[in-house]
């Protein structure tokens, strides 16, 4: 996907490869100032999703240009909808933009370094590992046009937050910080230089075991749907297949002829 690099596209997205040869995609929102979701902005994330579906690279990294991440959601957007346009638009937003980025085989990094609000927050929750800056500050603040967060942030909050703090998060439409929400287990690192790290993270991840990377995605999604003894019911045979990867025999033999953390992995 190759596309337009001009300062009036809302976002571009890049493929490049590791020292190592693995191809990891880096998808940067530039949309404005705020880097506002317009219809615009939606449409292109969208594409951008379908494009890393058709082709999965081995590492995804997500971040932004400008001051902020996100300012959120321009309200334009939701004007005069119906209930059923109302759900039509969160159900298309799940099908083509939550679960696609979620389900894909690869670890997906969200970097956030300044305001992450409403819809890059619940993009930021959809992805596997949240990194932020010490200055960076989230909220899903849609109760100031009287709305609840639809594209799956309550529920993602409360996975990995708790329902309580969930509740209060989204009710109360406060600002939290990077570190409070570190606290709470929402974002899993904090670090000043931010790029570095999330470059580094996002390198080390797609040189890595990628099928194996994806049996962990497929067993923790088991859980989060149905619980331990159904992800249970699923990891022999998602854990199994990984014996006939050129990557697990590789390393088994790289371990036995030469000791741990020698091995090179293709994603095959």
């Amino acid at each position: 996907m190759t596309e337009p690099t001009d300062a009036n596209h809302p976002l571009r997205l890049e493929r490049t490869t590791t020292e190592a040869g693995a191809e990891v995609a880096v998808l940067t929102l530039q949309n404005g100032a705020l880097n506002l979701f317009d219809q615009p902005m939606f449409d292109a994330i969208e594409a951008a999703v379908a494009d890393l579906v058709a082709s999965p690279p081995r590492g995804v990294l997500l971040r932004a240009e400008g001051k902020v991440v996100s300012g959120g959601v321009d309200v334009h957007v939701f004007d005069g909808l119906s209930a059923a346009e109302g759900a039509q638009l969160w159900q298309g937003l799940f099908d083509r933009v939550a679960h696609p980025l979620e389900d894909l085989p690869c670890p997906v990094i969200f970097a956030a370094h300044g305001l992450t609000l409403t819809a890059a927050l619940e993009i930021a929750l959809a992805c596997d590992i949240i990194l932020a800056t010490p200055r960076a500050k989230f909220g899903l603040v849609e109760t100031v046009v009287g709305l609840t967060p639809s594209m799956g942030g309550p529920q993602r909050m409360a996975e990995r937050a708790g329902s309580g703090r969930a509740r209060e998060f989204v009710m109360t439409g406060d600002l939290y910080s990077a570190e409070t929400l570190r606290e709470w287990g929402v974002v899993n690192q904090v670090h000043e230089d931010l790029d570095e790290a999330a470059t580094a993270l996002l390198h080390r991840l797609a040189d890595g075991p990628t099928r194996a990377h994806a049996a962990t995605k497929q067993i923790v999604g088991a859980w989060r749907s149905g619980g331990v003894r159904h992800a249970d019911s699923i990891t022999p045979e998602v854990s199994g297949a990984l014996f006939e990867t050129d990557d697990l025999r590789g390393a088994v033999r790289s371990f036995l002829d030469v000791g741990p953390g020698k091995a090179t992995y293709t994603g095959r």
